[in-house]
């Protein structure tokens, strides 16, 4: 069994490195401070270094930092953008395990039980966070330990930007830190600072039994120091909802070296739909919409997307799909790492083939329907699916979603191949009495019926139509050029529903 390796990242200048990223032009050497809403008016929700010195502190009223510095210079926060840009890199941490999640307003936590080994180790791995994002302009203390709650004790308190910890060592690297190192809150720090209690070691040697009769009535975990204290020795587990709910399908792969160029990207998705198309198979899945991402060493995130007709498993289908797009891709200084994920799959079980397993020749409908899409665009190509209705022009409807219920349904095979939206009106030159015309006028030709076939007699839907609709005598004609024609006679003669019955053609055939 896997053992369970948490990373916590803590970015303790988030707020104010995103404001600088986003206003290069800023003097440094100017105390400036972001403010936010508070409940009696605006506090500091971050400050540069210049504001530090002078005095400002995070959490400070603005009134109370500006008698202190009043050279203070304010900007508003953005909390909202901060923790979409906090859960877009989250996202983008992925790279390194699928287990990602947002700790707080200024945290990540990510499970790399069993992934370390594809960085080169665990201290390698947290010195290429550290490098990643410190590229993307943030600073990062980051821990490595067996529980969530020892690692955000050590990248908050542990002194060093970066730290692992075995499982062995966890006791002796907690042992030495604040009790305020258990993410507790100030009043418990307050009252176990009173008590003399004033490190995790400390407070390790107090009996079980003591500490629950001390909190038993304190039950958010916050409040409660023993809670806090069995999670972060693990005695008890912790559970934190990822950034992903639910299993993720996903296949992901790094290079030594940033590719530079989109055109030899295609082996690396053929490398990642296979890896893909085997995880798929083991759960009986198939691939309805998935994407592809390509992680830039500059942090910018490269995504494609495509989406199929019906599941597959096909790596090569998949790959085809993705190479008509590959060449939309910018990849400036270079992309280094790559992930493949299955973003809609559905049930798809094992077919048995033929006893030689021979491939039938050419591509499916469904795989052409892909393909189509791909390169006309999705809101291009529809699909006819039948409707529940025997009147002609209402028993097919036209569908852009191919994974809406019926999209792949069976047409009538009896219909013409091609069936107007609006039935057109014919000149009949010469009738007989109860069948087909002899000879009509149709567009401005005419057109001597040779054979026919007929009638199929269709019932107006007296439910949703009103009394004077007609009923319909269709019949399959050909003329003597041999096209083949479907008309129907609208009404009989003394129906009542009108005057003599008129002439239509509603569509034609192969």
């Amino acid at each position: 069994m896997t053992r369970r390796r948490i990373v916590s990242i803590w970015f303790p200048q988030l707020v104010m490195e995103r404001w600088r990223n986003a206003h290069p032009a800023t003097d440094d050497a100017i105390p400036l401070a972001l403010a936010e809403e508070g409940p009696h008016g605006q506090v500091i929700a971050a400050v540069n270094a210049a504001a530090r010195h002078g005095g400002a502190r995070r959490g400070q009223r603005m009134t109370d930092a500006r008698a202190i510095l009043p050279t203070l210079a304010i900007a508003p926060a953005d909390p909202a953008g901060d923790a979409a840009a906090l859960a877009a890199m989250g996202r983008w941490a992925q790279r390194w395990s699928p287990w990602t999640a947002v700790d707080g307003a200024d945290g990540l936590l990510l499970d790399t039980g069993g992934a370390a080994h594809l960085f080169g180790g665990e201290a390698a791995m947290l010195a290429g966070m550290a490098r990643a994002f410190g590229a993307l302009g943030h600073t990062s203390r980051i821990a490595l330990a067996p529980t969530i709650g020892a690692a955000w004790a050590l990248a908050h308190y542990g002194g060093k930007e970066q730290v692992v910890i075995a499982e062995d060592d966890l006791a002796a690297a907690l042992a030495p830190l604040p009790i305020a190192s258990l993410r507790i809150d100030a009043d418990a720090v307050l009252l176990l600072r009173r008590l003399g209690i004033k490190t995790v070691g400390a407070l390790r040697g107090i009996p079980t039994e003591a500490l629950g009769r001390r909190f038993r009535k304190h039950r958010r975990a916050i409040a409660n120091p023993l809670r806090r204290l069995q999670q972060a020795y693990g005695d008890v587990e912790e559970v934190v909802a990822p950034l992903a709910p639910h299993k993720v399908y996903r296949a992901s792969a790094r290079v030594l070296e940033p590719i530079r160029h989109v055109a030899v990207l295609e082996p690396v998705v053929a490398d990642l739909a296979a890896d893909l198309a085997q995880q798929l198979e083991e759960a009986h899945l198939g691939l309805r919409r998935a994407r592809f991402e390509a992680f830039r060493i500059d942090g910018h995130i490269a995504q494609l997307e495509v989406e199929t007709a019906a599941p597959v498993r096909a790596p090569a289908h998949v790959v085809r799909l993705f190479s008509e797009k590959l060449d939309g891709l910018d990849a400036g200084f270079g992309f280094d790492a790559f992930a493949l994920t299955a973003l809609w799959h559905e049930q798809m079980d094992a077919l048995q083939k033929g006893l030689e397993e021979d491939e039938a020749p050419g591509i499916s409908f469904a795989h052409l329907i892909d393909r189509l899409r791909v390169r006309l665009g999705a809101g291009n190509v529809r699909l006819a699916a039948p409707c529940a209705s025997h009147v002609p022009e209402r028993s097919i409807v036209w569908q852009e979603d191919m994974g809406a219920p019926g999209a792949f349904g069976e047409i009538l095979r009896d219909r013409p191949i091609r069936l107007f939206d609006r039935p057109e009106p014919v000149t009949v030159i010469y009738a007989t009495p109860d069948g087909p015309p002899r000879r009509f006028r149709w567009r401005r030709q005419l057109h001597d019926v040779a054979r026919s076939e007929g009638p199929e007699r269709i019932a107006p839907e007296w439910w949703r139509e009103r009394s004077e609709v007609r009923l319909r005598d269709y019949y399959k004609v050909e003329d003597e050029a041999g096209r083949r024609l479907w008309i129907y006679r609208s009404g009989v003669v003394g129906d009542g529903r009108g005057g003599p019955p008129q002439w239509f053609v509603h569509g034609l055939f192969a």
